[in-house]
C-alpha cells in the first residue's frame, strides 16, 4: 500500500525577498499533499550563524544570487530525501546535514537545506489535513503570542544615525491578540503623524523592516517619541504598552568600544548605559546588548537587570544549541531569539527552543529583515506557545503576512487559544 506521506517531488527557484534580494524558494509534494517553503535573509548577521550560499557573481544580482542554492537542491538534495516519509522530520533533517558535511552548511548553503526542512513540514501537514500550527505540536490549549513590533528602526535596517537597531513596542496589557494588534497599529499610525510634524517628509522614512527610520541621533530621541505616540493614542506606558529594544550591538562595535550616541563607550560604559535606560523607560526586553563573543558581559547585566528584564542572546547564540548551552552554563541572558535559518534546519532549531525551555529561558520566533510572506513562524510561535513573536513593523506585506496569519489562527483556536499578555515571561517550551 502506498504512504500518502511518501516525498515524490521536489523543485526549487530563485525569488525575491523584501529587499528585492535574491532567496531560495522550494515546493515538495508527496502523494496528497503539498509544502512551499521561503528562505529569509538577515542583514545584521551573527559571526556564528549557519551560512547561506551566495552566487557572488558581480554581473548578476550584484553577486548575491542563489543558482548554486537551487542547483544544489535540485541535484543533491532531491535524490537523497525523494521517497522518504515526510513526517520524519528529525531523520531527513539529519540527512540533509551529513549531506552537507559541515559544521556551519557551507558547502550546500543553509539556505537550500533550511528551505527543503520546512518545505517538508508543509507538505506533511498539508497531507494530513491539519494546521502547520497543530501539526507541528498537538496541546490542550495554544498562547497566542506577544506581537515585538519594531516601529523604529535604527543601525543596519536605516539609513539614519541611531545605533541602536530596533525599538520596539510590546502591547502586552490586552486581552485577545487582535486588540493587542489593535493598539500596536494605532500607536505606529500615530508615531508617523509624530515623526512627520517633528522631522518633515523625511521623518516617515522607513527602514527594512517596515518602522520609520526618522532622521535621529540618539536612543533617548526614539524612545522618548514612542513614549508619546503611546501616550497620545491614549495608552498607558508599560501597563499597556512596554518598551523594547534591540540594541544588535555587533554593528556599533568598534573594538574595545561601542559606538553610540555620539560617544565611545567601554563594555562597562554600556552596562551603565542598559541599566539606566531600564530605569527611565518601562523597558522589559533588551536584545544583543553586547557584541557576539562577550558571554560575560551578558552574565554581568543579567544579573544586574535580569529579574525585572528579558536579556535575549540573538547574534549570541544564533539559534545553537551548543552556543547556549555555554550561556545556560555561565548565566548569560535570559532569553534565546529563535531564527530557525541561522541554524539551518527546523528541527535544529526546535531543540535549541527545548533546551531554552527545560532551562528557565524564554524563546522569541522571530523573522529576519530580508524577509518573504512565507508565514510559517506565525504558526512555530503558536506550536510553541512560547508567547513572543517579532515579526516588524504592523506595515509591509511580508510582516503583516505574518501577523494576519496569527490573526486567522487566532479566529481557529477560539476556545483553545489564550493571549500571553503581560504574562508573557512565564511560558517555556516544552
Amino acid at each position: 500500500m502506498s504512504n500518502p506521506y511518501e516525498i515524490r517531488k521536489i523543485h526549487a527557484m530563485e525569488i525575491l525577498d523584501s529587499r528585492g534580494n535574491p532567496t531560495v524558494q522550494v515546493e515538495v509534494l508527496t502523494m496528497k499533499g503539498y509544502g512551499r517553503a521561503m528562505v529569509p535573509s538577515g542583514a545584521s548577521t551573527g559571526t556564528f550563524e549557519a551560512v547561506e550560499l551566495r552566487d557572488k557573481d558581480a554581473k548578476r544580482f550584484q553577486g548575491r544570487g542563489v543558482q548554486q542554492a537551487v542547483k544544489n537542491i535540485l541535484s543533491e538534495i532531491a535524490p537523497s530525501i525523494i521517497g522518504m516519509d515526510s513526517r520524519d522530520q528529525s531523520t531527513i533533517d539529519a540527512q540533509l546535514c551529513k549531506l552537507d558535511g559541515t559544521l556551519n552548511k557551507s558547502r550546500l548553503g543553509a539556505n537550500s537545506i533550511l528551505g527543503v526542512s520546512l518545505a517538508v513540514a508543509k507538505a506533511a501537514s498539508d497531507t494530513g489535513i491539519e494546521h502547520l500550527w497543530q501539526y507541528l505540536r498537538k496541546r490542550d490549549e495554544y498562547i497566542l503570542p506577544v506581537p515585538m513590533m519594531n516601529i523604529i528602526n535604527g543601525g543596519a535596517h536605516a539609513g539614519n544615525q541611531l545605533a541602536i537597531q530596533e525599538f520596539l513596542i510590546m502591547p502586552i496589557g490586552f486581552k485577545t491578540f487582535f486588540r493587542a494588534l489593535q493598539a500596536g497599529v494605532e500607536v505606529y499610525h500615530t508615531l508617523g503623524r509624530i515623526l512627520l510634524q517633528k522631522y518633515g517628509v523625511s521623518g516617515k522614512n522607513l527602514g527594512d523592516e517596515g518602522g520609520f527610520a526618522p532622521p535621529m541621533l540618539e536612543t533617548r530621541e526614539a524612545l522618548n517619541a514612542i513614549l508619546d505616540a503611546i501616550e497620545e493614542q491614549g495608552y498607558k506606558p508599560g501597563k499597556e504598552i512596554a518598551l523594547a529594544l534591540d540594541a544588535a550591538a555587533n554593528e556599533f562595535y568598534e573594538k574595545p568600544n561601542y559606538s553610540i550616541d555620539n560617544r565611545e563607550l567601554s563594555a562597562e560604559d554600556m552596562h551603565d548605559y542598559y541599566r539606566l535606560l531600564s530605569q527611565e523607560y518601562p523597558l522589559i526586553s533588551i536584545e544583543d546588548p553586547f557584541e557576539d563573543s562577550d558571554y560575560e558581559n551578558f552574565t554581568k547585566l543579567t544579573q544586574t537587570i535580569g529579574s525585572s528584564m528579558q536579556i535575549i542572546g540573538d547574534d549570541l547564540f544564533v539559534s545553537n544549541s551548543e552556543r547556549l548551552q555555554k550561556g545556560i552554563d555561565m548565566g548569560a541572558a535570559n532569553s534565546l531569539l529563535l531564527k530557525v535559518n541561522q541554524i539551518g534546519t527546523l528541527t535544529e532549531a526546535l531543540d535549541a527552543a527545548k533546551l531554552a525551555g527545560a532551562n528557565g529561558y524564554t524563546v522569541v520566533v522571530s523573522h529576519r529583515s530580508g524577509e518573504t510572506e512565507n508565514t510559517f513562524i506565525a504558526d512555530l510561535s503558536v506550536a510553541l506557545s512560547c508567547g513572543q513573536i517579532k515579526t516588524g513593523a504592523p506595515a509591509r506585506g511580508e510582516r503583516t503576512a505574518k501577523y494576519n496569519r496569527l490573526i486567522k489562527i487566532s479566529h481557529d483556536l477560539k476556545r483553545k487559544g489564550r493571549y500571553a499578555g503581560s504574562q508573557f515571561r512565564q511560558y517555556r517550551v516544552d
